[in-house]
């Protein structure tokens, strides 16, 4: 059943879906007693997307990006403090994650170029030209291709944990990697499909994320091939998540799967080859990064040096600013949410 868009915003791409037992806003009505967060669905670039959404219509829009192995939920945190800082927040749970479409066509559906598609086709059914854009882990990965290819759209960038990386013409990033680090390297152990899934089956979905949300050294992960544990490993939750928040994203995930997060990583060198064109470019859009001290990303090879030595913004020239925050590791929206959440408004602000 079909009724009017709430917001008023709808397009000939977009259709706002009543209330059911399996849809969106029904699944996260729970997470969400005050109603502060709305939930709806939007047809864009052929798949659609669950939106998550708070704040006043027509107030300057923040996009919010997921990265892995997360969903909208990421930003439930932020979602507030924007919404009260008079932004409306729109988070979607990007394409093969949660309530969203996830194609079925393989690594190949899931590139830069595919999930950039749905982006910019989401900021045209929310009518406007420009927005702001917050991402973390593989969600700042397509914000910077985003910014990339559409600087045209995107007031200014706030970007979590994840670099920008400089297409190198020389090698494919999975090759690089395994050079480097080796089969067992997380990137690398997910490329082929299917193996990764099974694994993660014989853990189960929950142990799965308590292992990743929980990972906090500085330094490369490695699931071994000889197996990432035992199901009977018990996994101690920080303070700054909870069980309910576990079993929230658990029951998300045991509904449609790990493939489609996972087919961003093995669309990594297809990605590459289809952005040769962008060899060299820079990022023409005002930036901001921020990323904890002991994530495992800002101790890539390399990353340390490239972040504070001038290579970073050598490449994103209208970058303003670098912020390194003590002890706290890569899920740094959750783990330190007034922060971030104070971190983005003040510099967004600048710019509305």
């Amino acid at each position: 059943m079909i009724k009017a868009c709430l917001h008023g915003l709808c397009a000939s791409c977009c259709s706002c879906i009543l209330p059911s037992p399996s849809s969106p806003r029904a699944a996260n009505q729970e997470m969400d007693p005050d109603g502060a967060i709305t939930h709806r669905s939007v047809d864009v670039n052929g798949v659609r997307l669950h939106v998550a959404e708070a704040g006043p219509a027509g107030a300057p829009v923040v996009l919010l990006l997921h990265g892995f192995p997360e969903l909208w939920y990421t930003w439930r945190h932020q979602m507030r403090a924007l919404a009260a800082a008079g932004y409306r927040a729109v988070a979607p749970d990007m394409r093969g994650y949660g309530g969203s479409d996830a194609p079925s066509g393989g690594p190949d559906e899931y590139t830069a170029l595919h999930v950039v598609g749905d982006l910019v086709a989401l900021i045209d059914s929310l009518g406007e030209k420009q927005v702001f854009v917050v991402a973390h882990d593989w969600g700042a990965m397509i914000a910077w291709s985003l910014c990339l290819f559409r600087p045209d759209r995107v007031k200014a960038l706030v970007a979590l944990s994840v670099p920008f990386t400089p297409r190198s013409p020389a090698r494919k990033p999975v090759d690089g990697l395994k050079a480097l680090y080796g089969d067992e390297y997380y990137i690398c152990r997910i490329q082929e499909p299917g193996v990764i899934e099974a694994e993660f089956a014989r853990l189960g979905t929950e142990l799965v994320l308590r292992k990743f949300f929980t990972y906090r050294t500085p330094g490369p992960l490695f699931i071994p091939k000889s197996g990432w544990g035992s199901p009977d490993d018990e996994v101690p939750l920080p303070s700054w998540i909870t069980e309910e928040d576990i079993k929230y994203y658990a029951a998300q995930f045991d509904k449609s799967g790990f493939t489609g997060g996972l087919n961003y990583y093995r669309a990594l060198n297809k990605t590459w080859e289809l952005t040769s064109p962008w060899t060299g470019a820079e990022i023409k859009v005002p930036t901001k990064f921020i990323v904890g001290d002991v994530d495992l990303s800002y101790h890539v090879a390399g990353a340390y040096d490239f972040i504070n030595k001038g290579g970073l913004k050598k490449f994103v020239p209208l970058l303003e600013d670098v912020v390194v925050m003590k002890d706290v590791g890569h899920f740094i929206n959750e783990e330190k949410p007034e922060e971030i959440s104070a971190h983005i408004i003040s510099f967004i602000k600048k710019f509305k």
